[in-house]
């Protein structure tokens, strides 16, 4: 079982980061944090890399939900999306798959919750 799930596309970055923002909203998820690793490893490094965007996102009732079948579940949340752009210009979008993640604290409320979160995160692959 793979620890992702993933999509590609053919458009400029800037424009991926905002097809992906707003798929996730129609999903009912919102960005809580984005983090520029380009920029940070050049800043703090020196060092020159692809476009490199994680965005966390969160789906606050799914997660509320979550955190009352677990509340160390926290250290999973949230759902992180990287963006990063290929050798070919095409930019990958790639997500956790929670499934993979939460089988392993082995509640059975949380294997279903993260069916319904990868279902949702997959949808909001497919409208890319």
């Amino acid at each position: 079982m793979s620890f992702y799930i993933a999509e590609t596309i053919q458009v400029p970055f800037d424009v991926a980061i905002e097809k992906v923002i707003a798929a996730l909203k129609e999903e009912g998820f919102g960005v809580l944090t984005e983090i520029d690793v380009r920029s940070t490893l050049k800043t703090k490094l020196g060092i020159d890399w692809q476009p490199y965007r994680i965005l966390g996102a969160c789906n606050a009732q799914l997660a509320h939900r979550a955190l009352q079948a677990e509340d160390k579940i926290g250290v999973m949340l949230p759902c992180n999306i990287i963006l990063q752009e290929l050798a070919n210009g095409k930019i990958e979008v790639a997500t956790i798959d929670p499934t993979a993640s939460m089988e392993r604290v082995g509640k059975p409320a949380l294997s279903e919750l993260a069916e319904t979160v990868r279902s949702k995160l997959s949808a909001v692959l497919a409208r890319l």
